[in-house]
């Protein structure tokens, strides 16, 4: 097992890859790890992720207030959406935020990643959906991000940048690259002409793939009743199967994943 000092010298490894990989720029971002249900550590306000130290680090409780930090350091003042991941996802050990150029655009754009353009992409993330724009530093993102947090593992945030969360670190950030590459490809089709979208036979098999592999995490695989009655799914039934996901507990408001699909084709004029 990792000591605290290791996992601050990861943190620092990780800022690094996001700021050489253009995910952020100057202070933006933040990466934090879930130590115990009481002690988590997060990166600093005002810092380069490119440039940090373990002693940089800070360490904060789950409300948020500091335990430990060095002089001159506070963590950052996003630690609130941070805190709420990990309180209504008590399998998530690590949450990533950045601004990486193609998903921010999306998220910018008002466009969510809900199209089945690549095995890879259906596989690990099967939709980003669009958490609705709130104030940095207050209660209004962790509020938009929450109605997600139960059906996926990363979100794109309205005007502001995107959100992962995993059960490790590497894989929060492997996360936030594979959402960065599915925005990019995404993007780059529209201006070949338009994506060939997988059918939704193709789709399902992917779908049924992810499941034998028992992959952890939240995915739209696991959510459509209709998957097992070899309907189409959530991913690309425009929303045919909204009341048959109500049926399992969930509300009209979290039943997202059908609405999200229904928005980005009526946008997309389709």
């Amino acid at each position: 097992m990792a000591t605290e000092y290791e996992i601050k010298k990861q943190i620092c490894d990780i800022g690094k890859r996001i700021y050489d990989r253009g995910m952020v720029a100057s202070n933006d971002g933040n990466i934090s790890v879930k130590l115990n249900d009481n002690e988590f550590l997060c990166t600093p306000t005002g810092v380069s992720k490119g440039f940090m130290t373990p002693e940089y680090i800070c360490k904060v409780d789950a409300e948020g207030k500091v335990i430990q930090a060095y002089e001159g350091f506070r963590p950052s003042s996003e630690i609130k959406m941070h805190m709420r991941v990990y309180k209504e996802r008590p399998d998530v050990k690590s949450v990533v935020h950045a601004h990486p150029m193609y998903a921010t655009s999306f998220a910018i754009a008002g466009i969510p990643l809900t199209e089945p353009i690549m095995p890879e992409a259906v596989i690990a993330l099967g939709c980003v959906p669009i958490a609705e724009y709130g104030t940095p530093s207050t209660e209004e993102i962790p509020d938009a991000v929450s109605k997600y947090l139960q059906y996926f593992d990363a979100v794109l945030l309205e005007n502001h940048g995107a959100l992962a969360f995993s059960d490790s670190l590497l894989s929060a950030y492997h996360k936030m690259e594979s959402v960065e590459f599915y925005a990019q490809l995404l993007y780059q089709s529209k201006m070949l002409g338009g994506p060939k979208h997988l059918s939704e036979a193709q789709v399902q098999r992917l779908y049924e793939i992810r499941r034998q592999f028992g992959m952890t995490g939240k995915h739209p695989a696991d959510l459509c009743p209709n998957n097992k009655a070899g309907k189409p799914s959530c991913h690309s039934c425009g929303g045919s199967c909204s009341g048959n996901c109500g049926s399992h507990g969930h509300s009209n408001e979290d039943d997202i994943i059908a609405q999200i699909t229904k928005n980005v084709l009526a946008q997309l004029g389709k």
